[in-house]
């Protein structure tokens, strides 16, 4: 007895990995869908070594394997996982595949991870494969860093999930080191099935990027790369596209774009170097792993080198199909070499991992390239037949809440039958992260006169003290809002048969804004809209709440702000833009205009929502006719205005 107390734990050791591979095994031979299992094989503890009551902070080495099998009737296109990681992982590699939003490794995967299969993307089926396990099957070897978690528990994922569009995952189970989950076909989901091997249906996103390549040869081939905006209120600025190499390629030479760096040191004490050993590297443009491209300016437009590729050269520009559909893409052309064992003409491998970012653009979060059918082009002769490129690969991009940028506009409301301005909020586009004695970055705003908003917030002080002495005022005052451009809507009239609204919109920064718009949310009011008089308005397509106001042709530039005409004694003067939008009351009865229906819940320019006042104008129980409203800011504007053409 007391022998076999001894040998109880051995035995146990034995045979316990071996009961739950079998466990493992029995429920993937049960799942006739897409089989996934996580499963941790090993740790331990690193430097820096914390104390016992800091135990969550001590850091780990992990190993893990995440398999993939595709147990279903048909072949399993693209496949895309989620890994619910939850103990501050970061991930050093993972063999055979990519992080589906473009990011790199080493990197952090605490949040929402979806892994996506490369080189191998797609898994076939036990029909199509005899039931070849290694043609049904990815395994991803995982090797990273966790926080807190000590032998003998497993870090573990939250959960597990196969990402791919028609499947119907239940929740992951855990068992021990292993974590499970059989995802099935979802049989109301429509059919994604592709016309032919490899390829697979074009998709929408927010943004795509289509790789094209047009011409091939065993050493190298041309692509044409096309960014394409397709949401109606989101811009790029100086956009910067980047990818990752992932079979030592090269960029030789590039027309319609360029990257920011030209350096091909990588290629001349590489590889490649090696190989082509006649070839004049100082003619070639990068050999960076990771490259980053940007557009050319408009000058380059026909320059028969570097320019002459349709929809390029526009200062990295890329504006809503609804403003301009012509504007709404960007292409360039770049000729690419490829190592060994890829010279042949068929051995064409996309680059992986896309980002695209811009200066005043939203974030943006790129899946992997997806083979699909061949894009045609224009014959270059002129004929009217299509040219059909070699192959074809789309990256769909899709904005992410959690990559947004802190907003640079924000929004500040009046009305008629109120003689002060609710301002933009307090540190609305941001403050520093320690604000100095001078200002509150928490306490709220203070309400302004209207030629308040016609001066820059550093010399609004006195006005506010004076407009507020009736009140104890905060010590320190408020900060401002510390925004490159602030919109003011003005309630500028309701009366029994509609109402008017003038929108004026400031430039406070040093930079002319080109192709300026901005988009306005009225939730209740919108099927009253009648038009923009010194704007262009248009009640946006899709939406039943939104108008897409732009400048008239040719007068679509916001000015940056200018010194004053007396810079000692006089404030910088905002570059601004004005207008009246009317509005009908016979489609919208009930409407209450000024108890807040006539004030827009999102506000969005150039693409970003901008930061709205957390009150409204009060007394809104008056109503005047557009004739007797006197706000004083109207007569100012349009002197300002004068003042600023006459520049």
């Amino acid at each position: 007895m007391a022998t076999l107390s001894i040998f109880l734990p051995l035995i146990l050791l034995i045979f316990l990995p071996v009961s739950i591979s079998q466990t493992s095994s029995n429920n993937a031979r049960d799942c006739n869908g897409v089989f996934i299992t996580y499963d941790y094989t090993s740790g331990f503890p690193i430097p820096p070594n914390v104390l016992a009551s800091d135990s969550n902070n001590q850091a780990y080495n992990f190993r893990s394997t995440l398999t993939i099998l595709n147990n279903s009737p048909d072949e399993l296109k693209s496949w895309r996982v989620f890994v619910g990681f939850q103990h501050r992982e970061f991930l050093v590699s993972a063999s055979h595949a990519v992080l589906a939003d473009g990011a790199t490794l080493p990197g952090d995967v605490g949040n929402v991870t979806v892994f996506a299969g490369f080189p191998i993307t797609d898994l076939k089926s036990a029909v199509q494969t005899a039931g070849d396990v290694n043609q049904m099957q990815a395994r991803i070897e995982l090797v990273g860093t966790q926080y807190g978690v000590a032998s003998p528990a497993a870090p573990l994922p939250s959960s597990i999930s196969l990402a791919n569009d028609g499947f119907l995952c239940p929740p992951s189970t855990s068992q021990g080191n292993s974590t499970q989950v059989c995802c099935l076909k979802d049989s109301s989901a429509k059919s994604n099935t592709a016309t032919y091997e490899e390829i697979q249906p074009r998709q929408g996103g927010d943004l795509t990027i289509m790789f094209d390549v047009t011409s091939s040869s065993e050493s190298n081939y041309w692509a044409k790369v096309t960014i394409s905006n397709n949401n109606h209120t989101s811009r790029l600025d100086n956009w910067r596209l980047s990818w990752e190499w992932m079979r030592d390629e090269f960029i030789y030479s590039m027309k319609g774009a360029y990257p920011t760096i030209v350096d091909t040191g990588d290629c001349i004490f590489g590889k490649q170097g090696e190989y082509y050993k006649g070839m004049d590297f100082s003619k070639a443009l990068n050999c960076d792993k990771r490259p980053t491209i940007i557009d050319l300016p408009l000058d380059k437009t026909n320059d028969t080198t570097l320019g002459m590729v349709p929809f390029c050269c526009r200062n990295g520009t890329i504006l809503p199909p609804f403003m301009d559909a012509s504007k709404s893409k960007s292409a360039f052309v770049m000729q690419v070499y490829k190592m060994s064992p890829d010279l042949n003409i068929s051995a064409i491998h996309p680059p992986q991992n896309w980002k695209i970012n811009g200066t005043y653009s939203p974030g943006y979060i790129c899946g992997p390239p997806v083979r699909v059918s061949p894009s045609l082009f224009p014959n270059p002769a002129g004929l009217s037949s299509d040219t059909a490129a070699v192959a074809s690969w789309q990256v769909i991009c899709n904005i992410s809440s959690s990559t947004f940028k802190k907003t640079k506009c924000c929004v500040s409301f009046s009305a008629f039958f109120n003689n002060s301005v609710v301002p933009c909020n307090t540190c609305a586009c941001g403050c520093n992260a320690s604000p100095s004695n001078m200002c509150s970055a928490t306490e709220p705003v203070l309400l302004l006169p209207p030629e308040a908003l016609l001066v820059p917030f550093d010399n609004r002080t006195e006005m506010a003290k004076e407009f507020n002495r009736r009140r104890d005022l905060p010590n320190p005052l408020p900060c401002g809002d510390n925004c490159g451009v602030s919109i003011n809507w003005h309630l500028l009239s309701d009366f029994t048969g509609g109402w008017t609204a003038r929108v004026t919109l400031f430039n406070w920064g040093d930079t002319d804004i080109v192709d300026w718009f901005a988009a306005v949310q009225l939730d209740k009011a919108i099927k009253g809209f009648e038009k923009g008089y010194s704007f262009n308005g248009t009640i946006m397509p899709d939406t039943n709440n939104t108008i897409f106001i732009q400048g008239f042709s040719g007068l679509n530039y916001l000015l940056a702000e200018r010194r004053g005409d007396n810079p000692r004694k006089d404030p910088p003067v905002p570059g601004t833009q004005q207008s009246v939008i009317s509005f009908t009351k016979k489609t919208t009865p009930g409407v209450d205009v000024g108890g807040g229906d006539g004030f827009p819940s999102k506000v969005y320019f150039n693409g970003e929502e901008c930061s709205l006042p957390v009150i409204l104008p009060s007394g809104s129980n008056r109503k005047v006719p557009l004739a007797s409203s006197a706000f004083s800011l109207l007569l100012i504007m349009p002197v300002l205005m004068v003042l600023q053409l006459s520049l």
